[in-house]
Order: structure tokens, then sequence, then C-alpha cells
């Protein structure tokens, strides 16, 4: 029950763009038809149990991704792009030992020079990521406020579910 009332309050907090504005309490945040509830669900070949959040009864979520992003400029042959890739190099495999992780996707856009981080988790695992300020993105994202030709550094929250 702790686990499960923990993930839904990382939930709450951090991936807030999809319920209504904040309110003083947890109850008042969902309206009254909004279910946050969990449930277990089997996966082929005898998989481990993944629990599913549901947000809405057909709206549910097993991961949280964390986004860091930014803008990049094609000036000097895009040095800054270079310099953004050899920033997240050097914190790559500590991203990747983060517990709960699932996958660590890297988005380049060169038409609107986009760089994008985009790092899944387990939603039970998310929290504690959380509570850990994203370790090492304070790192990260200090390296590349300070590369010429990067800004716009910004980070999201949200869930992330293959259709």
């Amino acid at each position: 029950m702790f686990l499960r009332s923990s993930v839904l309050l990382a939930f709450a907090a951090s991936a807030s763009a999809f319920l209504p504005a904040p309110a003083p309490s947890l109850r008042a945040t969902f309206p009254s038809h909004a279910s946050l509830s969990s449930r277990s669900i089997s996966l082929r070949g005898g998989a481990a149990q993944s629990k599913m959040i549901d947000i809405t009864p057909n709206v549910s979520f097993d991961t949280i991704a964390r986004e860091w992003r930014c803008k990049w400029s094609a000036d000097a042959d895009k040095k800054s792009l270079v310099e953004a890739q050899n920033a997240l190099n050097e914190i790559l495999a500590e991203v990747k030992k983060v517990d709960g992780v699932k996958s660590v996707q890297r988005v380049v856009c060169g038409g609107c020079l986009d760089f994008k981080i985009i790092t899944a988790l387990e939603a039970d695992k998310y929290g504690k990521w959380e509570e850990a300020k994203f370790a090492p993105e304070e790192k990260f994202l200090a390296k590349i406020k300070g590369i010429q030709g990067i800004s716009q550094v910004e980070t999201q929250t949200f869930t992330l579910m293959p259709m």
C-alpha cells in the first residue's frame, strides 16, 4: 500500500500536466470520476508482473519518463550539438545504472534543432529517482548550459507507453 501511495503521489506531483489545477489535498486534486488505481498485468513468456496505474478507465501506464531538452545551434559546424553529445556521453553510464531504468533515448531534430534525452523508468521506481533529484540531471544540465550555442534548457516529466 505504501509503494502504491508513493507512486501515486510521485505521479501527482511530477506529471501534473495530466491533472486539473493543483489543489490543497490529493483527494481534491482528482475529480470524483478520476481513478488513480493500480493493477497487475502478466507479461508474455512468464515475465514478472508489471503494475499498471490507471489515470482514467482507458488511460493507464507503468512507465514514467524524465526528459532533458535544449536547442542547439548550427553555427561553427554544429559545434554545440557535438558538445551536447559529449556531455551526454560523460553521464550516460550513470543514467543507465539508475534503479528501474527501462530505456534511455536521444532525440535530435535537424529542423528545429532539438536535442532531447528521455529516460524511461518503471513507475514504482520513479519516486526514488525523484528523491535523488534525478541524478545526474543537475550535473548534465549545468554542463550543457555552459555550452556556447545551447539555449532553452528545460526538463519535463510524463508517462510513456507503447501503443
